[in-house]
């Protein structure tokens, strides 16, 4: 593991970065990222991979070329990380402490989030991509380039850590289009980032190019009608604006312990799949062909796998079939079991667990299992928006609103009865189908309808008196 004291030792950078790379490229970790992002894919590298073999008669295993190879790979790696990530992501961040109040154009109050106004109108939807690698990949990084974020995997970017305290000192970030095409190489370090490329597409033989000097994060510019846009200086972060998500505290993928339960749900299935097309059960007992030696029996049975006839070259002989049921209810138990094995051990939430007209009582004990794992995971995402935070020089609490199932009804119903007791922004929070970020203008929206009606109430209310006074008196 290379370092980023190793980085401060070394005299030749282009030569560090370079073997940096292909010693990241080595790692367990890349290559666990690179089979996830296989998986996730539903390319699932085992099933993928799996050949058929049958022993010669000297031991000597061969491809059965004779034999169906369906290859049905699961979804399962896709879909419950798709699960977890949008559990908690998918109905974005909003933040508590910093609402700024203004008023629109029709007189009314409107509250806005000022940190998410910073963040970006992409903010959300970058997240969600990262935290999603964060979790199939182990870490995903986020680089805070002055007003957007952007994502580096780990796929892409090899981390210098510093030796004494584990913190991001530095890292490279490298890509490259395709194998005939040079590979684009950036330097991050805390003072700046330089960018490079190689000479050629061989790789490292023929060494780096600098393409663009170190350069400081940010750029001040001032604009004059008659200059236009003139740089004046320059200027960095506190810190590396490069900041790891981790998926869980464990800091791996989650295809760590779940890949062998899929690719043992994908060869029994595929294996049944494989067994219904050659009818693998059947078998055939030769009498009286004692004089048959073992090549014989070997072409005899090739001739009936591929042209289902054969001559058994024989005056007495007699071959009978004999056909077996295959154990589909058993293979298919055991499916099952791996299935639900799959779930509970990712801590996932299964639909099919859940009954129709289910109460909430019985809908939250289903998603026990699920909070748990997702607080492990809303604590990493807090932890790497508040470094995002610190870096704009924000004091800010990140919440997010889970996107999960319920007995709506049922939840309404309880709001409803509590009503006479809450504000009007407490109620519009706990409805379990009105996402944080939609109160504020629910709220405006409804200050201007209360505004517009009292404003006519008092025009028809001007109107009757005035029409009361023209009438003659008696």
């Amino acid at each position: 593991m290379l370092t980023f004291q190793d980085f401060e030792q070394d005299a030749n950078k282009e030569g560090f970065i370079l073997n940096a790379i292909n010693q990241h490229l080595t790692s367990f970790p890349y290559q666990i990222a690179r089979s996830a992002d296989m998986y996730d894919r539903q390319m699932n590298e085992t099933i993928h991979n799996y050949v058929r073999m049958i022993f010669t008669m000297m031991g000597t295993p061969i491809e059965d070329f004779t034999a169906s190879n369906n290859k049905i790979a699961s979804n399962f790696f896709h879909r419950l990380n798709t699960q977890r990530c949008t559990y908690l992501l998918g109905n974005g961040v909003s933040f508590t402490d910093h609402k700024e109040t203004s008023v629109n154009e029709e007189g009314v109050e409107v509250v806005t989030d000022t940190t998410k106004q910073r963040l970006g109108n992409k903010f959300d939807t970058t997240l969600k991509k990262i935290g999603y690698n964060a979790l199939i990949h182990g870490v995903c990084y986020g680089f805070w380039n002055v007003d957007k974020l952007y994502i580096f995997p780990l796929t892409e970017f090899v981390p210098l850590l510093d030796e004494e305290t584990g913190i991001l000192r530095a890292g490279i970030r490298f890509w490259r289009l395709d194998p005939d095409k040079p590979m684009m190489i950036v330097l991050y370090e805390e003072d700046g980032f330089t960018k490079y490329k190689t000479r050629d597409s061989k790789g490292s033989e023929g060494g780096l190019i600098e393409i663009q000097a170190k350069k400081a994060y940010k750029t001040k510019v001032l604009h004059t009608e008659i200059d236009g846009d003139v740089v004046i200086g320059e200027e960095n972060y506190s810190s590396l604006p490069i900041i790891p998500l981790y998926g869980s505290d464990k800091k791996q993928s989650t295809l760590i312990g779940m890949r062998e339960a899929i690719d043992s749900f994908d060869l029994i299935r595929s294996g049944f799949a494989n067994d219904l097309t050659d009818c693998s059960q059947i078998y055939w007992i030769i009498e009286n062909c004692g004089g048959m030696t073992d090549e014989d029996l070997a072409r005899f049975r090739d001739r009936l796998k591929i042209n289902h006839i054969a001559n058994a070259d024989t005056n007495n002989g007699k071959v009978t079939p004999y056909a077996q049921d295959i154990p589909f209810q058993a293979r298919k138990e055991y499916l099952d079991e791996i299935r639900a094995g799959i779930y509970e051990d990712f801590g996932a939430l299964d639909v099919h667990t859940v009954a129709a007209g289910a109460t909430n009582d019985h809908i939250d004990a289903a998603y026990q299992p699920m909070d748990e794992e997702a607080d492990d995971f809303e604590y990493q995402v807090c932890e790497f928006i508040q470094q995002i935070l610190a870096l704009m020089g924000i004091e800010d609490t990140p919440q997010f609103k889970r996107n999960r199932i319920s007995n709506e009804k049922e939840q309404v119903e309880m709001v409803m009865l509590e009503a006479n007791y809450l504000d009007d922004e407490t109620i519009l929070s706990k409805l379990p189908n009105i996402t944080p970020d939609e109160i504020a203008h629910i709220l405006a929206r409804r200050d201007l309808e209360n505004y517009n009606q009292f404003d006519s109430g008092v025009e028809e209310s001007e109107e009757v008196e005035e029409n009361v006074e023209e009438e003659p008196q008696e």
